[in-house]
């Protein structure tokens, strides 16, 4: 298994960086999903057509990472079905997430493809990589998160204005949850066991999804649907 870098706590000196890690949570923890979002197109099992980054490369590193704090699955998602990922850094606990080295256009478009806008603009980063959150909007990816930096390029993701325990907690569809699974696995750092258990255990999947359900969906059936038994 891959060793796991460690993310430096501090926040970076650079407030306008060419390059930074969006560090993903969700479905976009697995390369062909987020493919959509850079080069466009529609990942298997999703109802959306994306238009794709301005910049079409992908990324030049994809590696594993932990997060302080929370993921739980919340609020219902059009394109998937069930509840969306998100990430509480205020809450107990560690987040299993898979950082991508793009560039920070790239990012601004992953995050408005993420609100269904068009990628049309870049993002202002000195708010988030100077005070570590930034509340763009009170949509449910339009707060910013600078969780730190790795090789001095900071470590950002975006997530929800509101807290975990602040909305309704929504069973993630088996489609989003094969994405999300399989995306970490592939990172290689962790096996199947503990991306199982801990995508099972996170609020909102805990008591819809056993570990042996995500760890069936793990092991390739091929329309991501829980086996006869699963919950």
């Amino acid at each position: 298994m891959k060793a796991l870098p460690s993310i430096d706590p501090t926040l970076p000196l650079d407030r306008h960086p060419e390059r930074i890690w969006y560090t993903s949570y969700g479905s976009n923890t697995h390369l062909d999903r987020l493919a959509a979002y850079i080069k466009g197109g529609r990942p298997p099992g999703a109802g959306r057509e994306y238009p794709g980054c301005r910049d079409p490369a992908m990324p030049a590193r994809s590696i594993p990472v932990e997060l302080t704090g929370a993921l739980y699955f919340a609020t219902e998602s059009a394109v998937w079905g069930g509840g969306r990922a998100f990430y509480d850094p205020e809450a107990d606990g560690r987040v299993l997430a898979r950082a991508h080295l793009v560039t920070s256009g790239q990012f601004a478009d992953i995050a408005a493809q993420e609100m269904y806008r068009l990628p049309v603009g870049d993002l202002d980063l000195v708010e988030v990589l100077t005070r570590g959150r930034c509340v763009l909007g009170d949509g449910r990816y339009e707060t910013l998160v600078c969780a730190g930096q790795v090789d001095g390029l900071p470590v950002l993701t975006f997530t929800a204005p509101w807290g975990m325990n602040d909305v309704p907690w929504v069973a993630p569809s088996a489609a989003y949850v094969r994405f999300l699974a399989a995306g970490l696995l592939s990172a290689g750092a962790w096996d199947t066991d503990a991306v199982a258990s801990y995508v099972a255990s996170c609020p909102g999947a805990r008591g819809h999804w056993s570990p042996r359900a995500v760890a069936a969906l793990l092991g390739g059936d091929p329309d991501g649907h829980r086996p006869p038994g699963g919950p």
